[in-house]
């Protein structure tokens, strides 16, 4: 697939400026005032004022031309057909006014000498060509959101003040400090491919003498000690962007950099106040305090919302009868290759990430896995994700039982070295599950003749939720969230009669009467309304329904069978998620 060069784009820009279409240019609409400027006096030629006066009265006398004041108005007015689109600069509006006061100066060489600056964003440039040597006074070209892997400095206009090269594909700058422009103030490299370590020697005086603003922002830059003993070249450097970088997640970073550069005005997009530079006074000339490893802290807090399940009962009265128990836990992920220390020996799981996210779907039935409705036999099938983007752990709180507010109280120190994958891990985010284990517990018995076994737990989602963790990068040392899980469509569970209630029910349908006819539409429809619903058991609960609020309690359980939706909301499933500074900063 052929590629566009950065000097077609400008064609193409002046093209859609239209400078020699109405109302720009000389033509009906003007072209009276033009022909009267060419004429030369004659021997017998009128004075000036009476050749001002006769070229007035031609250009209001001539019919269809227009007046100067008029066309500047078409091309100025943002309600005007002819207004430029909203991306253009105010270079390309001066050079339309331009074209409508004098459209005779409109030619190539006068165009290359116009532009200062130049914006071509999100054009699909690939390449950097000599073309741009024809502009002599160009001072900023700003190419950001392009296709761009690799620049030539030698095609670069040696007036460059400005270089702009933000969100494209370069991966080493080798070939764009081959012959840098001499005189650039700003050089921005952020949302590129650059490999770090192996880029470093490229970012020194020797390359950037006069560089007063660096934009590093969101590369793949990990050696923190290197990079900065780079940049410490850079005497006139007063603005620096590394936010984005694993770099970043380093403790200590900031303090580092403060006080190893200490010219630099801003870092990060924050002003460096002089307390903050009195604070770190002293750290950069002890580099043994910085490591190469991240430590994020996790916490999960509670569990709101959970609708109560039956009661732990027995399948058959007697001795011998297991009991069917819940549990609840929350999941979430974290980067694989880390170090971990936990309060609580949670459970890990291997798997990989994929950036795809479940979410609950009030609308679905109860087999629908975005809500979580159906079961399975083995945690792996609550798991099953599109294909992988970034391997990563699933981590397990503790198991707790049901309560109206569920304590998670779970907390896990991770520490990584890996930074490029930490990286990766928190441009992706994480996901919070909230799992519920249903199983059956065989009651203790003094002689058991027959050993019985148990069945595997049966886990069912009761909902996901997606956690943004990219601020992590910027700056942010805490993300706290609340989670809202949505609507959780509850299954019908039917308990087995007991022994003694058969024996009951027999003999009321012995004294039963037969109807004389069938059921009444309404209990048929009632019927059908119960199917797959939830009926729940136990304490006072508040459910929602078409918007409105109803309250049930044990007696009136009938009506809430017909109940299809019960609200989920889990509270501070991923409490907290900061980075820990270290503690002698």
């Amino acid at each position: 697939m052929g590629g566009l060069s950065a000097s077609a784009a400008c064609r193409e820009r002046l093209r859609r400026l239209c400078l020699g279409e109405f109302p720009c240019g000389a033509g009906s609409w003007n072209r009276s005032r033009f022909e009267l400027r060419k004429r030369k006096p004659g021997g017998n030629a009128a004075p000036r004022d009476a050749d001002a006066g006769t070229a007035q009265h031609q250009e209001i006398g001539t019919p269809g031309e227009e007046s100067l004041e008029t066309l500047l108005e078409f091309v100025s007015s943002q309600d005007s057909p002819w207004a430029l689109p909203p991306d253009c600069s105010p270079e390309d509006q001066h050079l339309r006014e331009l074209a409508v006061q004098s459209p005779q100066l409109i030619r190539d060489n006068f165009i290359f000498l116009f532009f200062r600056s130049l914006r071509i964003v999100d054009k699909g440039v690939n390449e950097v060509d000599e073309n741009l040597l024809k502009f002599h006074n160009l001072e900023e070209l700003i190419l950001s959101a392009n296709q761009i892997s690799k620049i030539n400095s030698a095609n670069l206009p040696r007036t460059l003040k400005v270089l702009e090269l933000c969100g494209n594909e370069i991966v080493g700058l080798q070939s764009l400090c081959s012959l840098p422009p001499p005189e650039l103030q700003h050089l921005g490299l952020g949302y590129n491919r650059l490999l770090g370590s192996s880029e470093d020697k490229y970012l020194t005086a020797e390359f950037w003498p006069n560089l007063l603003s660096l934009d590093l922002s969101f590369n793949n830059f990990t050696d923190l000690l290197g990079i900065v003993s780079k940049l410490a070249t850079l005497q006139r450097l007063r603005t620096l962007v590394l936010q984005g970088n694993p770099l970043v997640l380093i403790p200590g970073y900031r303090g580092f950099v403060i006080d190893s550069l200490p010219k630099l005005c801003i870092l990060d997009d924050r002003n460096i106040s002089p307390d903050e530079r009195h604070q770190f006074h002293g750290l950069s000339s002890k580099p043994d305090l910085i490591g190469n490893k991240a430590q994020l802290v996790v916490n999960v807090g509670k569990i709101k919302g959970v609708p109560n399940p039956s009661k732990p009962e027995e399948l058959e009265s007697g001795p011998e009868s297991p009991v069917i128990t819940h549990s609840y836990y929350v999941t979430y992920e974290f980067v694989e290759r880390e170090e971990a220390e936990d309060t609580n020996n949670s459970e890990v799981i291997k798997f990989h990430q994929s950036q795809m996210v479940a979410t609950p779907n009030p609308g679905s039935p109860p087999g629908n896995a975005d809500t979580g409705g159906s079961e399975s036999s083995a945690l792996s099938s609550l798991l099953k994700q599109e294909p992988p983007a970034n391997r990563a752990n699933r981590h397990l709180t503790l198991r707790k039982h049901w309560a109206e507010t569920i304590e998670c109280s779970h907390r896990k120190e991770h520490v990584t070295g890996d930074l490029a994958a930490l990286k990766a891990f928190l441009m992706a985010g994480t996901t919070v599950t909230v799992v519920e284990e249903k199983g059956d517990k065989q009651k203790k018995k003094k002689e058991s003749p027959v050993e019985l076994r148990s069945d595997p737990p049966l886990l069912r989602s009761l909902g996901s939720g997606h956690v943004n963790l990219e601020s992590l990068l910027t700056g942010d040392q805490l993300v706290a969230v609340v989670c809202d899980l949505g609507v959780l469509l509850s299954e019908e569970t039917t308990q087995p009669p007991s022994p003694k209630e058969k024996d009951g029910k027999k003999s009321k349908d012995k004294n039963k009467k037969p109807k004389t006819g069938g059921e009444s539409p309404a209990s048929q429809k009632t019927t059908v309304a119960a199917k797959g619903m939830s009926a729940i058991h136990g304490a006072e609960m508040s459910c929602e329904l078409d918007g409105r609020s109803h309250t049930t309690n044990n007696e009136g359980s009938k009506a809430l069978a017909t109940l299809a939706n019960v609200v989920l909301t889990v509270v501070d499933v991923i409490h907290h998620c900061s980075i820990d500074p270290l503690e002698d900063i």
